[in-house]
């Protein structure tokens, strides 16, 4: 069975010669893309003045010259790759190393092309890496070294690539939307801008959660809001296990919060293990940014675990 150790000083690109020789057109037409006004690549009198036989290319071409060209890659991925990268790629993505971005590109350059070169790439496999933990996913760096020659097989320039292959990672499901109403629709909209309010009767000063259109003291309809200091005290929680949705990270502690202010609400306790909750432990305010449209109220430990 071949393993990744067994690809290191393997060849997975024979000799390939690029489909055109180096010429003026396609270095005009480089240049004009890059921008790049240097008068070596574009007037034959200008490279001569330099010391150089006439017009060069630019070193940053030196991999378009072995590039297989847009009808060849648009036939897929595979077809004419060396069976060496077949394999490669085939057991990169059985172990679900599907996905691939470029991470470093090293070139050193031995001369300078000009017209009529025919360039040559060779490409080995100098080291696949362990496991890696990266931003994008679990993967490994594959690093290859690609070795120009032209017509006369002298090399031209030596490139050091390597790709970062990994395994995506899965995308969370969205947060199930809350219910919003005309009576709660003012709590939310606080919360996306990081405030916690607490709805109270403009009659008698009650503060009441969750809101409601009509204060259960005294029976006033009008009211207002007050902002919420964010400190409180856990009053109960439970730890759901069972059933999992995708949108959320388990175990899942779910409390309810008792504020400073005395009205209380269930929200998620963050930063703590299960097993170190206990009712009364103190605890502050913090935000959940779900979506670009959705922010909640989560709560964390003040200062350590309370004894």
């Amino acid at each position: 069975m071949t393993t990744y150790e067994d690809f290191a000083g393997r060849e997975i690109l024979p000799l390939w010669e690029g489909p055109d020789p180096v010429n003026v057109p396609m270095i005009r037409h480089w240049a004009e893309a890059m921008g790049d006004r240097n008068p070596i690549y574009r007037d034959d009198a200008a490279a001569r003045a330099t010391g150089r036989p006439g017009i060069v290319a630019p070193a940053s071409m030196m991999q378009a010259w072995t590039m297989r060209g847009y009808a060849a890659t648009v036939e897929g991925p595979d077809a004419g790759a060396a069976a060496g990268a077949r394999e490669l790629d085939a057991l990169l993505e059985k172990d679900g190393y599907t996905s691939v971005v470029a991470t470093d590109s090293e070139f050193e350059f031995h001369r300078e092309l000009v017209a009529g070169d025919r360039v040559s790439v060779r490409e080995v496999v100098e080291s696949i890496s362990p496991e890696k933990s990266t931003a994008l996913g679990a993967g490994r760096f594959v690093t290859t070294v690609r070795t120009y020659t032209d017509q006369d097989g002298e090399v031209v320039a030596v490139q050091r690539w390597r790709l970062l292959r990994f395994r995506p990672k899965a995308a969370r499901a969205p947060r199930p939307r809350p219910a919003v109403n005309r009576d709660n629709a003012f709590w939310f909209e606080a919360a996306r801008e990081h405030r916690l309010v607490i709805q109270r009767c403009a009659g008698c000063g009650t503060l009441r959660h969750p809101p409601g259109p009509c204060c259960p003291h005294c029976g006033s309809f009008e009211w207002d809001a007050a902002e919420a200091s964010g400190r409180g005290q856990v009053y109960s929680f439970v730890v759901n296990h069972h059933p999992r949705h995708p949108a959320f990270e388990y175990p899942l502690i779910v409390a309810v919060v008792e504020l400073g202010e005395g009205t209380r609400l269930v929200t998620n306790l963050v930063d703590v293990e299960p097993g170190e909750v206990e009712i009364g432990m103190p605890v502050v305010l913090d935000w959940l940014d779900a979506d670009p449209d959705l922010s909640l109220p989560v709560f964390r430990p003040q200062s350590g675990i309370a004894a």
